[in-house]
């Protein structure tokens, strides 16, 4: 009995850590391309605010950012920022301009979907 505890104990461990465990990015290829920035949190599994907005990851390391206005007063607004691949990291500029960058870290990662965590912030992406 107490080795089956202790057997459950360390797979609960495992599984823990491996639930928590970050993507890490070997280069920008794993990112190119449109993704839409749908939803936006702070909190991981909090409350998502629902945004319009679309990320174009370009292999030349500009972030491509294309946001809609749902009420409508501005309707479009594009913005191109610096990106790159760090440490497994996503590093994009925080204001176009400013050399001063933020550091994304994937969390989730697969083919048609992406889940960052940029400074405090989380942002779910679905692939173009």
């Amino acid at each position: 009995m107490k080795k089956t505890v202790k057997i459950l104990s360390l797979a609960s461990i495992f599984l823990a850590f491996s639930v928590n465990a970050d993507v890490q990015l070997k280069d920008n290829t794993e990112i190119l391309g449109k993704w839409n920035l749908y939803a936006e949190a702070i909190k991981l599994d909090g409350e998502q605010k629902a945004v319009k907005i679309e990320w174009d990851f370009q292999s030349d390391g500009t972030l491509q950012t294309t946001s809609t206005d749902s009420v409508g007063r501005t309707k479009e607004m594009k913005i191109a920022i610096k990106y790159s691949v760090e440490n497994g990291e996503i590093k994009k500029q925080a204001a176009p301009g400013r050399e001063k960058y933020d550091s994304c870290k994937v969390l989730e990662k697969d083919d048609s979907k992406m889940i960052l965590k940029c400074s405090g912030m989380f942002f779910f992406l679905k692939k173009l």
